[in-house]
């Protein structure tokens, strides 16, 4: 969602460290188009001022002009006034006793409902007992879709149809949670294209007889400045305690995301970063500003590839290259464990100085690359994986015609993957097949540096 912005801002920054010392003069002009790229980015104008004014009065001070690293020290100035613009991150309040009700609310069209979801597993993964609930009368397929996303999740769902009153819906679910000892009941409301009184009054219904604990406005980030003005007026009438930034991996501008904080004073909580129900990230300020900024976000992969690597098969894979037996078996392995871990843009650009890289390659072609490649190895016997030795003229040429690929596309990869060994065995990640070698450790979740071959495609 920030590619425009953050190009934007890193070409402004470029020009600046080819200036050895920097004037006024060069400061104001950069600024200048720091704040022509946040007002293209849909940045509320209120904001972008307010922004600006403050880096200028560090920039043109002391702490810049005496620097040893002008340049550096301006982008460091906008990284923490972009935090300090973001706020601080606050976490779900689960304090007292349970039940915990969260109430999520917004406008139809906003996500609401698989949010309802995706909260829901992740509280389950952190040791909650969650109640999903079905409190949106108005669209029969509203419930249907929670009970889907319900069972796929493995969370109950509580419903009462659609001609209970909301209000009364919460109620029995709350009363419900208690008896059955759920933590945490997650509200999932009704919602309008656009804010109405019927609508407010009946928010205002569930809030009384729940007491929510969290009360959580899911805000589609495609919308822009709009966002703002709907988060400001549910502020009004049902006091937020958050939000939920969703469809941050679409192609918005990203305004919406810098702008909804500051102007409305509520902390965003969770952003959603893709059409998966693990799709969900709790809200790092240091870190987004870090992605918009081009110096990646090594914490949110490292958090990744725990959450999709498994300690047991860390250790395997490692046992595997102090043994330097690694074949196409794992080669096949760590392409799965990069898909799981999100998309391949993403994953670049959250590792420092591969931003631009990625930028430089078509993310869809490297894509369909790593599904052929899946294909290739998945055409291959278990003893060819293990000893591609033996893979010759007439084994390559059935694989081809069994992956639906060329032998060319075979001949690659097979080439790909032996200067991946090789590669390897330099950097003393591989051992020699006696133990005499150590890998090096602390490489859980690591994908191998050859990998990036398949990226560029089969040329």
């Amino acid at each position: 969602m920030f590619e425009s912005l953050s190009d934007k801002l890193q070409a402004v920054f470029d020009k600046l460290a080819s200036k050895g010392k920097l004037s006024e003069s060069d400061v104001n002009t950069a600024l200048r188009e720091v704040r022509l790229a946040l007002l293209e980015a849909d940045v509320n104008f209120k904001v972008v001022k307010e922004f600006i004014d403050r880096i200028r009065a560090r920039a043109v001070g002391a702490e810049v002009m005496n620097s040893l690293t002008p340049a550096q020290q301006v982008v460091k100035i906008v990284h923490e006034e972009l935090i300090e613009l973001l706020g601080k991150p606050v976490p779900l309040d689960l304090s007292g006793p349970p039940p915990h009700v969260i109430m999520l609310v917004g406008l139809q069209g906003a996500g609401k409902t698989t949010m309802a979801a995706k909260l829901a597993l992740r509280l389950r993964k952190s040791g909650q007992r969650p109640l999903l609930v079905a409190a949106d009368i108005y669209r029969p397929a509203a419930i249907q879709q929670l009970e889907i996303l319900g069972k796929q999740i493995d969370v109950p769902v509580h419903s009462e149809g659609t001609d209970v009153p909301a209000a009364t819906i919460a109620k029995n679910a709350v009363r419900l949670a208690r008896e059955k000892a759920y933590t945490t009941v997650i509200l999932d409301t009704a919602g309008r294209l656009q804010i109405d009184e019927q609508m407010m009054q009946e928010l205002e219904q569930v809030r009384m007889v729940t007491r929510p604990a969290e009360i959580l406005l899911v805000v589609d980030a495609m919308t822009g400045q709009e966002a703002v003005h709907v988060a400001e007026g549910f502020n009004q009438r049902v006091p937020l305690t958050g939000l939920i930034m969703t469809k941050i991996d679409g192609d918005a501008r990203g305004g919406a995301a810098l702008s909804v904080r500051y102007v409305t004073g509520v902390p965003i909580k969770f952003l959603g970063t893709g059409e998966k129900l693990a799709d969900l990230e709790p809200f790092q300020p240091d870190r987004l500003a870090s992605r918009i900024l081009g110096m990646g976000d090594v914490l949110t992969l490292i958090e990744r590839a725990q959450e999709n690597i498994t300690e047991e098969d860390a250790a395997a894979m490692e046992r595997k290259l102090q043994e330097g037996n690694f074949d196409f078996d794992d080669f096949l392995e760590q392409l799965r464990q990069i898909k799981k871990m999100g998309p391949l843009g993403d994953i670049l650009g959250m590792i420092p100085g591969l931003g631009r890289m990625a930028k430089g390659l078509d993310m869809n072609e490297a894509e369909k690359n790593l599904k052929k490649t899946e294909a290739i190895i998945s055409s291959m016997t278990v003893q060819e994986r293990r000893h591609p030795h033996i893979l010759n003229a007439s084994r390559r040429r059935r694989i081809a015609a069994g992956s639906g690929t060329t032998v060319q596309d075979v001949n690659m990869l097979i080439k790909q993957f032996r200067d991946m060994q090789k590669m390897m065995k330099q950097m003393g990640l591989l051992g020699n097949g006696k133990g005499k070698k150590k890998g090096k450790r602390g490489q859980r979740g690591g994908i191998p540096r050859g990998l990036m071959d398949m990226f560029g495609g089969f040329n």
